[in-house]
């Protein structure tokens, strides 16, 4: 089979793009031309054709990414209109708060590879919880988020009412309450910019993250009478199932649509893309699209059995993606690898 030699090389092509960006870009487009790298360029430019043909984009983050202060470039293309929905775990929904009212008490462990049991106890008795390199404080973070929602929680459950985690949120980073505990510009919160937008969020699993055990203790404890007070899983799957459709059927008719930028594994990302096979075969809803677009940024090796470590077209056979869909994997680590990405899509 003869290979057609391409008449213009990759790397001019994308240093022509970037020349019309900012110094982050045309670094990118000078460096980055092989292997992970070369994943990275090619699922940037993706991203920015499937906007620019009038798509959408859905963001979803696993791992400690708020932990990780992604939020200081995620909060800026929520902004610009750069992601129009997002799916996490209840770790990134509540550390990004965390964060906001308590990052000059968190502490940075860069020998944490040298950590013994004992100075892991250490931590524990100063309430540092450790997420990797980062100890997040109990007191100055956690239990002063706690308190915030817990009024809200009450609230909602003698009034009968019910929401979401997100919308929980929403309503403390709205009502004021904590914005003389910010330490860090709020420009940098990803979910502020949120909050400002109103932003569609779902975060499936929320009963496993900080917040989601104490809800559960303010249950057994009889603080909030109602356990449905806040609303989770399958109601968060039927919401999901009615913004997809309303969404990707508006889309067609301006021949855009959904597409699925994936950061990490697990449930954030897994959650979501099922939608799509379930409004096809569970709901025979086949006239609905199949995800436009779809990369995943991610450090676990292809494996057996591992959804993690899945290559995208596997998800044909699930009925998640097309053959034709637009499908990048960029095997690194996210920390490093989406604030470029990002960075290309804003033209910084």
């Amino acid at each position: 089979m003869k290979v057609k030699r391409q008449t213009k090389r990759p790397e001019d092509i994308n240093a022509a793009l970037a020349a019309r960006k900012g110094p982050v870009s045309r670094f990118v487009a000078t460096h980055y031309r092989h292997f992970n790298a070369a994943a990275l360029i090619d699922a940037a430019k993706g991203y920015e054709d499937h906007l620019a043909a009038g798509g959408k984009m859905l963001v979803t983050l696993a791992g400690a990414m708020s932990t990780a202060e992604l939020g200081i470039i995620l909060a800026e293309m929520i902004r610009r209109d750069k992601v129009h929905a997002i799916v996490c775990t209840g770790a990134n929904l509540e550390e990004d708060i965390f964060n906001l009212v308590a990052h000059d008490y968190y502490e940075r462990v860069p020998h944490y590879r040298h950590l013994s049991a004992r100075d892991e106890q250490a931590l524990l008795r100063r309430h540092m919880n450790r997420v990797t390199d980062t100890c997040i404080p109990e007191m100055e973070a956690m239990r002063r988020i706690e308190a915030a929602v817990l009024e809200e929680w009450v609230a909602a459950d003698r009034a009968g009412e019910r929401y979401f985690p997100h919308e929980f949120m929403y309503k403390v980073l709205r009502s004021g309450k904590l914005k003389r505990s910010y330490q860090i510009d709020p420009k940098n919160s990803w979910m502020v910019a949120a909050a400002e937008k109103n932003l569609p969020i779902w975060v499936p699993g929320w009963e496993d993250a900080t917040l989601g055990n104490m809800y559960a203790g303010h249950v057994i404890s009889g603080d909030v009478k109602h356990v449905h007070t806040v609303r989770t899983g399958i109601e968060y799957m039927t919401v999901l199932a009615d913004w997809y459709t309303r969404n990707a059927r508006r889309l067609r008719n301006r021949e855009g649509s959904i597409g699925f930028f994936q950061i990490g594994g697990g449930i954030a990302g897994d959650f979501p893309i099922c939608v799509v096979p379930m409004l096809h075969q569970d709901l025979r809803r086949t006239g609905v699209p199949l995800w436009g677009y779809f990369c995943q940024i991610s450090d676990s090796t292809t494996s057996y059995g591992s959804y993690s470590g899945a290559v995208p077209n596997e998800k044909i056979t699930w009925g998640k993606l097309g053959a034709g869909t637009p499908k990048f994997i960029i095997e690194s680590d996210a920390t490093i690898v989406a604030p470029l990405v990002f960075a290309w899509v804003l033209g910084q």
